[in-house]
């Protein structure tokens, strides 16, 4: 059995708390690249332009492991090659993350809304992994999960990257009780508790996920946990764990979450963040057993929603 060869460590530290990107030149059995130089400006500049590529192989943006690359080297497949991607620029989310549990395995955080918990689309340094990368002087930090940009609330990171596939197989293998909290309108006509079961679709790049007939593949307890006047405060309990599924369960029961830019509505992704009316959404509560030393874990966010402040 053929052994796969090591990826070599990157020659770029972190920037911003951002990996390099990795490139891996592929074979060229037609001999179309003679210079490493030839292969990267075929491949990035419909992306960032002939010039662009070419003005950061003279400022030596483009490494190997044996130092920055003029362009000039034979091209040699199996090479790899890092460099740092330009960032555009992004407008920060004015809010704190909280730190809830720290030790040597695992750092469990309190996400502000808006916050992206990883790097994607035009949300790259503005996310949770970065930051506390940065923050917590600790580059090797990855999420355990994924907590939607405009939800609050607890979000398990992993230190080592030897330990990250445990605490990602408690989400995938469903071990972990997630507990949410929700404000939206009151409506007595809706019975509550009710367990919500459906089959959600999510395609890529349509906005917004869809209930549709089949299987169902979603399913949310709903509580009502107290009500002030028309509005009421829910808890909402998943036992998957579906893109928007909280929201769209929430939608079809005629309870849209307050605030929530998609759903019953999509907003335009054009307009700006509206730090001032965040959705009202938070992930309240994680509870697990540890995979690595088998302690029994209940972390419990410090957040509260602003549309329903302590009395």
């Amino acid at each position: 059995m053929r052994r796969r060869s090591r990826t070599p460590a990157a020659p770029l530290a972190q920037r911003d708390g951002i990996d390099p990107v990795r490139v891996r030149l592929p074979a060229d059995p037609e001999g179309l690249w003679a210079t490493v130089g030839d292969h990267l400006l075929g491949r990035f500049e419909g992306a960032v332009g002939a010039e662009r590529v070419a003005a950061m192989l003279r400022e030596g943006r483009f490494v190997g492991a044996e130092g920055a690359l003029s362009g000039a080297e034979a091209y040699r497949a199996g090479m790899h090659v890092w460099f740092h991607r330009d960032f555009a620029p992004e407008v920060p989310v004015p809010f704190r993350i909280g730190i809830v549990y720290r030790d040597e395995r695992i750092v469990v955080a309190d996400k502000p809304h808006f916050l992206a918990t990883t790097p994607r689309g035009r949300h790259i340094t503005e996310t949770a992994v970065a930051r506390l990368r940065r923050d917590l002087a600790l580059p090797a930090l990855q999420p355990a999960h994924r907590l939607d940009r405009l939800t609050a609330g607890l979000a398990l990171f992993v230190v080592r990257p030897e330990d990250r596939g445990a605490y990602q197989n408690l989400f995938s293998g469903r071990r972990v009780r997630k507990e949410y909290e929700a404000v939206a309108a009151y409506d007595p006509a809706v019975a509550l508790p009710v367990t919500v079961r459906s089959r959600i679709v999510k395609e890529r790049g349509v906005i917004a996920a869809r209930e549709e007939a089949g299987e169902p593949n979603a399913e949310s307890r709903i509580e009502l946990a107290e009500r002030r006047g028309a509005l009421g405060r829910y808890r909402l309990l998943p036992a998957t764990g579906r893109t928007h599924q909280l929201r769209v369960h929430m939608h079809g029961l005629g309870l849209p979450i307050l605030n929530d830019p998609v759903y019953p509505v999509v907003l335009p992704e054009s307009e700006p963040d509206d730090f001032g009316a965040p959705l009202q959404l938070l992930a309240k509560v994680l509870e697990f057993t540890d995979p690595v030393d088998g302690r029994a874990h209940r972390f419990e966010s410090g957040l509260r929603l602003a549309a329903w402040p302590a009395e």
